[in-house]
């Protein structure tokens, strides 16, 4: 039996505080790439209670994402967006989500994310990195955005790490790694480096804004 929307904020109340918890019902966070890094920021959020998420990728599930996504064998060929919509919601069955099925660019991301109070950039390509920073960045100061660089191979877990690099940007990973380099991009690492990612998210709704 699902429980009630009252019974899961109740529970989720216990564990944070109604008044943190609240924070985080009323918060809109997009998530800019649904690979490695984005489907597992998507999940944790939605498990930590957040109000609504904002879906944002043009591909399709492939066999080659199933080391280090989240989704399943049974979900080949589909949207990621749709996809990964449909495993949030076994999760946290009343949050909010808005999907956004196209390639994001610099024309129309500040339209994409104008409802977010934080976008999480999440792709694996340098250029769109580089991309979607310059344009939240310039085309929407207010918001936070919170980035990664450097999280392949089978370096320590232990440098993947967080740094505030200017009042509203937030930058996790190593800083280093290369998916081009060597080794690509392993399970753990990406799961850790999305995990920073993800808790930053909620420390900055939480007024945390140091790291």
């Amino acid at each position: 039996m699902i429980p009630t929307k009252e019974e899961m904020i109740s529970a989720l109340e216990e564990r944070m505080g109604k008044e943190l918890q609240d924070r985080f019902l009323s918060a809109t966070v997009a998530i800019c790439g649904l690979g490695g890094l984005g489907s597992n920021i998507a999940i944790s959020l939605a498990r930590a209670g957040i109000g609504k998420l904002i879906l944002i990728d043009f591909d399709r599930v492939d066999i080659t994402n199933l080391n280090r996504q989240q989704y399943k064998v049974s979900q080949l060929g589909r949207y990621k967006t749709e996809a990964l919509e449909e495993n949030i919601k076994e999760i946290a069955p009343y949050i909010g989500i808005e999907c956004h099925t196209v390639r994001v660019n610099e024309d129309n991301v500040a339209e994409l994310v104008k409802e977010a109070d934080i976008v999480c950039e999440a792709f694996d390509d340098a250029a769109c990195k580089a991309m979607l920073t310059e344009a939240v960045l310039e085309k929407t100061p207010e918001k936070y955005l919170v980035a990664a660089s450097g999280m392949a191979g089978m370096d320590s877990s232990n440098d993947i790490r967080t740094r505030r690099i200017t009042k509203k940007f937030y930058l996790c990973g190593d800083g280093i790694s290369d998916v081009e380099a060597g080794i690509g991009l392993v399970a753990p690492r990406v799961a850790l480096c999305a995990a920073h990612q993800a808790h930053m998210v909620l420390r900055i709704l939480a007024g945390k804004t140091e790291v």
